[in-house]
Parts: structure tokens; sequence; C-alpha cells
């Protein structure tokens, strides 16, 4: 593929590459709409919050709940649409535990029953960047875990 060749094809999302369908094909009934949130494994989360928060200017989310023992883990604001939640644990190798996209609103029950996805947990309620949502979780080719949620205020 020359390098116009592969400009071409990033005009166009929907054309298909010697890799496979490009992003934005229809493979599945799952439409994702946003990047929710990023799971780290820290280990200390204030030095993790410290730095986030004072070095990097991001605003704190549920660090009151969490220093009191209400709630599990804090996490840090990138944008109104997302957040970076700090969980204390070892890194077993890697940091990132798993990342969250949000999809458009679907019926959990015939995703899970499609057979198109490996599914790890769900459909399970779980905190967010816009709040509780229910979320299912799914492995990638490359056994990453990938947590997929619709929030209730986005039903039509």
């Amino acid at each position: 593929m020359t390098v116009a060749d592969h400009l071409a094809a990033l005009d166009d999302p929907l054309r298909e590459t010697a890799d496979g369908p490009r992003a934005g094909d229809a493979v599945s009934a799952v439409r994702i709409t946003g990047f929710d949130h990023l799971v780290l494994t820290v280990a200390d989360v204030q030095r993790s919050l410290d730095f986030y928060c004072g070095r990097l200017g991001l605003l704190p989310v549920r660090v009151d709940e969490w220093r009191s023992g209400l709630v599990p883990f804090p996490s840090v604001r990138v944008s109104p649409e997302s957040i970076i939640d700090l969980v204390h644990g070892d890194r077993g190798g890697t940091n990132v535990d798993h990342f969250c996209l949000v999809v458009e609103p679907l019926d959990w029950a015939e995703v899970v029953a499609s057979g198109v996805f490996t599914v790890l947990e769900g459909p399970v309620g779980r905190f967010g960047a816009r709040g509780n949502a229910t979320s299912v979780y799914v492995r990638d080719p490359d056994g990453n875990s990938v947590e997929l949620r619709w929030y209730p205020q986005d039903l039509p």
C-alpha cells in the first residue's frame, strides 16, 4: 500500500483493508458513542491523586467518599464524559485493568446471547464518568478487558 492509498483509506472509514473491516464498519449491533473511563492499578493512590490533580490539573472525583470508605477507589476527571479510576493494587505485569466505551442503548441479554463477544461479566451495575449505568465486560482479541456500557439518560 502506498502512502497515498493509506491516506485515501483514512478518508474513507468504511473502506475495508487487507487487515479486515475498517473502524466504523457495522460488524455488530453495538455502536460506540464515546470513551468513558480507564482503570489504572496504582501502588499508592494518594501519590497518584497528587500527580493527576496536582501536576496535571485534573479534578478529583469521589475522593472524600473513598477516604471515608464509602467507595472502593477515587477517580480524576479528564473531561465531562471521561475519568481515570485509581485502584490500589499490585501491577502484576500491567497497570491497566480495563477501559470502558459508551455504546448506544441496547438489550444486554441479546448482546450476551449473540455469541459475538467473549463475555467476562455482566450485565452489572457500575459507576462511570457520568454516574451509574449497566455494563458488560468483554475480552478483545489480545486478551484485554473492555467494558461496554450505556447510560439510562441516553435512552431515546
